[in-house]
């Protein structure tokens, strides 16, 4: 038997597609994202943070086709005053140094992240 867990918080991963990462790549920036949002929820909203563990720590991984949109992702996470990071590549290896590649946001509660992202692609 399936046991229906209804999630109340959520963390969504937002990538640029337009810089033509390797799935490595896009996983890494995901990745940096991820901790870094999680770190802020962690310090400045601990309760959240617990919540979204204990659910299981729910993600979802979406898509923009330009740095305009991903900026624009990212600044209405922040006016929201949600936990959010975006990502500046290092230019190591597959693309140039300072380039945007990806924002996190919570985690927060899943309708607050949905606000901003359901407009939003699957990746």
């Amino acid at each position: 038997m399936k046991i229906k867990v209804n999630h109340q918080y959520k963390q969504a991963l937002i990538l640029r597609t337009d810089l033509k990462m390797s799935t490595g790549k896009k996983v890494a920036q995901g990745a940096h994202a991820s901790v870094i949002a999680v770190e802020y929820a962690r310090k400045y909203t601990p309760a959240i943070h617990q919540a979204w563990g204990k659910e299981g720590q729910k993600k979802i991984a979406l898509k923009v086709t330009s740095e305009t949109d991903l900026l624009q992702i990212y600044q209405e996470a922040k006016d929201a005053g949600l936990p959010c990071s975006l990502i500046q590549d290092a230019g190591l290896t597959q693309l140039e140094p300072g380039s945007k590649t990806a924002v996190a946001i919570g985690p927060a509660k899943a309708e607050q992240v949905d606000r901003i992202t359901s407009k939003l692609k699957l990746l």
